[in-house]
């Protein structure tokens, strides 16, 4: 999730790939919608005032200052929005709740957002000293302190390689181990600058705090869960926007897309298709939809976006 830049003009505030994902998604009244992961509330603004008067909005986070914000934010919708502190794990039980059999459209923006970045007593940001904690709800149980003083140093090597792609991992881990107790983002940002090798382009603990949010918010496990009750949720036509913001979130979209928009996943080499799997969506973004320059310049949090789109296949009733 990016930071939310004042525009000074309509909407009040704008998120990352804005104006994209108003076009992707098309709202119109009476539609109904979701963001799954509302944060400030940008793009929602944007879905409620192109599907004004009657279009409705489902907006769902793990965040309480995010949904704060964003109730704040929406209040001249009134009755059009819904906003629950929830998971978008739990979107089709949402739905239940809010009496929806089905929805036009969902966006979901994931990551980290600047809100929780900037703010320190939240141990997102190695730049600023704070408790290890990294939770996007700061209800649930494990925070990053439980991982780094207490996960075996195979397994925290194993989640810095697998999640943040830090090749001094094993390195990392030992050191990390042999620091133990660590009790603040600066303490352990320090004890990875010093065993992550050499200098990059990206400051030393990136890679490394990257998977440890990962890990404590169990964020691909969420997205696996989530698209596929996305998909069966939205209504024949209705579309599905994802942005993502590391190459492990864009994989796990695009297979699932290339997949479910497949007639057959049968091996190449199996002569007779045996799966029955019929496709259920269209892609609508081959390849990923990336900010422009000019959105760069302000926001160079959204270099690393990518921007997917698939809609619900029409049945053919013929």
């Amino acid at each position: 999730m990016a930071v939310m830049i004042d525009s000074g003009i309509n909407p009040p505030h704008v998120s990352v790939l804005y104006q994209q994902i108003i076009t992707a998604l098309r709202p119109e009244s009476p539609g109904l919608y979701v963001d799954a992961t509302i944060g400030a509330g940008g793009h929602a603004w944007g879905i409620l005032t192109q599907s004004s008067p009657d279009g409705k909005l489902l907006g769902l986070d793990l965040d309480p200052q995010a949904l704060e914000i964003a109730r704040q934010r929406l209040l001249s919708f009134s009755n059009r929005v819904r906003l629950v502190h929830s998971s978008y794990t739990a979107l089709s039980t949402e739905l239940l709740t809010s009496g929806w059999d089905h929805v036009d459209g969902i966006v979901i923006d994931l990551g980290v957002s600047s809100m929780q970045i900037d703010s320190p007593e939240r141990g997102f940001s190695f730049l600023k000293d704070g408790p290890l904690d990294m939770r996007f709800d700061p209800s649930q149980s494990v925070s990053a302190a439980d991982l780094v003083n207490h996960a075996p140093e195979e397994d925290l090597a194993d989640l810095l390689w697998r999640y943040g792609d830090e090749r001094s991992s094993r390195r990392i881990a030992r050191a990390i181990v042999q620091a133990r107790p660590l009790r603040t983002t600066l303490e352990l940002a320090t004890v990875i600058a010093k065993n992550a090798g050499k200098p990059g382009k990206i400051h030393p603990a990136t890679r490394s705090f990257q998977a440890l949010r990962i890990a404590v918010n169990r964020e691909l496990n969420s997205l696996s869960d989530f698209l596929p009750q996305a998909i069966q949720v939205l209504a024949p036509g209705g579309r599905l926007a994802i942005i993502s913001f590391h190459s492990l979130e864009d994989r796990i979209v695009k297979q699932f897309f290339r997949q479910e928009s497949r007639d057959c996943i049968c091996p190449t080499e199996q002569p007779v298709c045996t799966c029955n799997h019929k496709a259920s969506i269209i892609e609508i973004t081959r390849r990923p939809i990336e900010a422009e320059v000019e959105e760069t310049k302000k926001n160079p949090r959204s270099r690393s976006a990518k921007l997917r789109v698939a809609e619900k296949k029409i049945e053919n009733l013929t």
